[in-house]
């Protein structure tokens, strides 16, 4: 049984993940406008000022927007870093509750009270979790869903092979399960389906489309990597993730230093030199799913590409049933 919260209104289900620097109003809108959940995080805004403006800019440009089906447009999130070193979250939680922001996607810290008031609004939240222990954390605090981080998605990513991932989350909890990890087409979102989650969470897929904020020559390197161009480090951020190798090797990032940590230190990002800010612009992340990832679509392209594939999956896999 499904427990997707938003059946009624996607037309694949789909969220677009936050991604850093990445996703900006323009992709969140056009995701949301045809039936795909889009997100942002609230630090891709330099501000709690500009955060705010950004929601009111999403909000009037899908005030009275339809699918082409009638309906109206798909929910948007936004991710909020929920960690000691990020000066901005009680400020951006204030403006999270100001506009009933209706998806909150929390990272590095699952906290009762931020999901209290969340849900004082009738708004819902979302966890990224890479194992058990963070998961039931996340669940005692109150959430509505697990993202399941699985190996080989882009950015901060776990180890974990996603088939016993599922299976051991659902064994406690009974909210809404996405998984995240090399899903780059409408046949990975069935197979993700299949696995027992509600909803695929796509990040590297959605970075190959014109509405992205990423550069052509990310895009490109995108287009040209494999599974073997990835590589997981924590030396970038002090948490693991997945990077382009080409975009670490372009900054000094030698083989050698991918087994060092650094700080977590998400304020960083909003004191940041020049110097730095334009280090993280081309320092590229990236999951495993590159491997099929070949063009750059515009959002409503790449949407009826996935439904095609997704359609085509699940009839295939209902020609099963007359083979065994």
């Amino acid at each position: 049984m499904s427990r997707n919260p938003f059946v009624d209104t996607l037309s694949i289900p789909v969220v677009a993940a936050p991604m850093f620097l990445i996703s900006g109003p323009k992709l969140v809108v056009e995701c949301c406008k045809h039936g795909v959940i889009g997100t942002f995080p609230a630090l891709n805004q330099r501000s709690t000022e500009g955060f705010d403006q950004w929601l009111t800019e999403i909000e009037a440009d899908l005030d009275g927007a339809r699918q082409a089906d009638g309906r109206g447009p798909a929910p948007y999130g936004v991710n909020l870093i929920v960690h000691h070193s990020n000066p901005r979250v009680q400020a951006d939680l204030e403006v999270v509750v100001k506009h009933k922001v209706p998806v909150v996607i929390t990272s590095l810290g699952a906290v009762s009270e931020l999901v209290d008031q969340v849900h004082s609004y009738g708004g819902l939240v979302f966890h990224d979790v890479t194992n058990r222990r963070h998961a039931e954390k996340a669940a005692a605090a109150g959430v509505d869903g697990l993202i399941c981080v699985a190996a080989g998605a882009g950015g901060h990513a776990g180890t974990l092979n996603p088939m016993p991932f599922i299976a051991e989350m659902r064994s406690f909890f009974d909210g809404t399960i996405l998984l995240s990890g090399c899903i780059s087409s409408g046949q990975d979102v069935a197979s993700a389906m299949q696995m027992g989650a509600d909803l695929a969470y796509l990040g590297t897929r959605f970075i190959n489309t014109e509405e992205s904020r990423a550069s052509d020559d990310y895009r490109q390197m995108i287009i040209d990597s494999r599974t073997a161009d990835i590589v997981y480090t924590a030396a970038v951020s002090g948490v693991p993730a997945n990077f382009l190798r080409a975009s670490l090797e372009s900054m000094g990032i030698t083989k050698e230093m991918w087994a060092q940590k650094a700080k977590v230190d998400f304020g960083k990002e909003l004191d940041a030199a020049e110097a730095e800010a334009k280090a993280w612009k081309t320092l590229w992340s990236a999951g495993q799913g590159v491997t099929t990832i070949a063009d750059v679509l515009p959002v409503s392209g790449l949407v009826e590409r996935l439904k095609d594939e997704f359609r085509t999956a699940i009839q295939q896999q209902a020609e099963l049933l007359n083979r065994y």
